[in-house]
Order: C-alpha cells, then sequence, then structure tokens
C-alpha cells in the first residue's frame, strides 16, 4: 500500500517542531549539554547519564514495539520493528561505554530516575491505549531532539574531538551525528507526516499535545543527568 501523503505544502511534523521550539530553546541552553559539547562535562555526570539512558532505552523498545504491532501498514511496522532493534543495540553501546573504564566505576545499582521513570512510563501508556498516529507522534522527539542536539554537540566538540579523539564522550558525539543516524530519523518523520494525513482533526491536536509533552521530557531527562532529583524519602526506603 502506497504511504498516505498530505497535499499540504508544510508537513505536519513541522508543525510539531514549531509547538516545541521553546522547549528545544530550552534543551539547547542546558548546562549538561554546554558542558558535554566544550568536554568538560563531570565524567560522574555522563556516567549517571549512560546509566539512565540505558534504562530508558529499555521502556523505549517496548514502546516502539507496541507502535510496530498498530502500524496500518507492513511498511510503516517493519520501520518501528527495526528502530526498536536499533535501540537495543543502542543500549549495548552504552554498556561498552560504562565498563570500558575510561568513566568512574558504578556506585551501585542504577534504578529509573522520576524524569526517566515518568517518560518512560508515558511512552509505554500512550503507545498501548492511544491511536497508532498519537502514539507515532509521542515517540518521534526521542529521534529528532536527539538528532538536533546531535548535529550542535558535533559542531561544539569539534575542537575537543580533533584533539583527542578517543575523549569518553567521543563515541556517544559521532553516533548522534552520523549520517544514517540522521536518514532514520528522516524515516521516522515521514511516517509521522503519513499518520497525521490518515488521522483525524482530533487525533492531530493530539499528535502535537503528544509531541509537546515527550519534548518536555527530553528537557527533565537531559538535565537530570546533572542536576538530579532524587526520589522522596529514598534515604528512608533504604534504611528500613
Amino acid at each position: 500500500m502506497t504511504p498516505v501523503v498530505s497535499a499540504d505544502p508544510v508537513r505536519f511534523t513541522d508543525r510539531l517542531w514549531d509547538a516545541s521550539e521553546h522547549i528545544r530553546r530550552a534543551i539547547d541552553d542546558l548546562e549538561f549539554l554546554q558542558l558535554l559539547g566544550a568536554g568538560t562535562l563531570p565524567l560522574d555526570a555522563f556516567r549517571r547519564y549512560l546509566e539512565q539512558d540505558s534504562l530508558y532505552l529499555g521502556g523505549y523498545v517496548k514502546s516502539l514495539s507496541l507502535v510496530a504491532a498498530h502500524a496500518p501498514t507492513p511498511v510503516a511496522g517493519a520501520f518501528w520493528a527495526s528502530a526498536a532493534a536499533s535501540a537495543m543495540d543502542e543500549a549495548a553501546s552504552h554498556e561498552t561505554m560504562l565498563t570500558g573504564g575510561a568513566l568512574p566505576p558504578s556506585t551501585g545499582t542504577p534504578e529509573p530516575s522520576p524524569a526517566c521513570l515518568g517518560y518512560t512510563s508515558y511512552l509505554t501508556a500512550t503507545a498501548a491505549t492511544e491511536p497508532y498516529a498519537v502514539a507515532a507522534a509521542a515517540v518521534l522527539p526521542c529521534f529528532w531532539i536527539y538528532a538536533d542536539v546531535g548535529r550542535a554537540l558535533a559542531r561544539a566538540a569539534k575542537t575537543v574531538l580533533e584533539s583527542d579523539p578517543e575523549h569518553p564522550y567521543a563515541q556517544w558525539v559521532a553516533a548522534y551525528d552520523a549520517p544514517e543516524f540522521h536518514a532514520v530519523v528522516d524515516s521516522a518523520k515521514t511516517f509521522v507526516d503519513d499518520a497525521a494525513a490518515a488521522a483525524t482533526a482530533q487525533q492531530r491536536e493530539q499528535m502535537v499535545d503528544a509531541f509537546v509533552v515527550a519534548s518536555r521530557y527530553e528537557l527533565m531527562f537531559w538535565d537530570s543527568a546533572l542536576h538530579p532529583t532524587p526520589w522522596p524519602l529514598a534515604e528512608s526506603a533504604v534504611s528500613a
């Protein structure tokens, strides 16, 4: 079946991007990303980010698999299923960086932060209970914002990586600025555009809301790596 393409010269995903502009500006200004681009982010903060992202990817794989199961065409289903498999590979890459010796040792078994658990829970619930178009819009910010951040970081970190290609952050920056990753992002945007063209007006409004909520979680997730928010009464629970 040929994918449905909107006749609107402005892509629906452009509307999503515009709706999240204020959030994306806040992401660009985060201290975590500024220090990461300069190569001066404390190593323990980068470890915390990788640990949380590994936990996040476990939930993201479930969300993408649900989106794939609800996809309206075999082509769309195959794309989202492939994206889920790629997320599993990404988690394995994180583990390599975490155990490679360049980062400080772990201080214990990581548990999801409030931002991480909130984000994965939102995506899983949306993918399981909302229409396909809304679910596809909800999982898109992880693709698109990571690509946007990766491109900006590659520019900011160019001098750092040229002088030290083995810098602990080099592998991460290179992965998210790779042309192959951006090609996947472009495909994800196209499938969301197709979904929007086939959706009702109400569902398209829900798509915007879902994209914005997920973008907010992206902001919270990035920031929590450098400024973690502990769970309330976490120490009391351990001592009990």
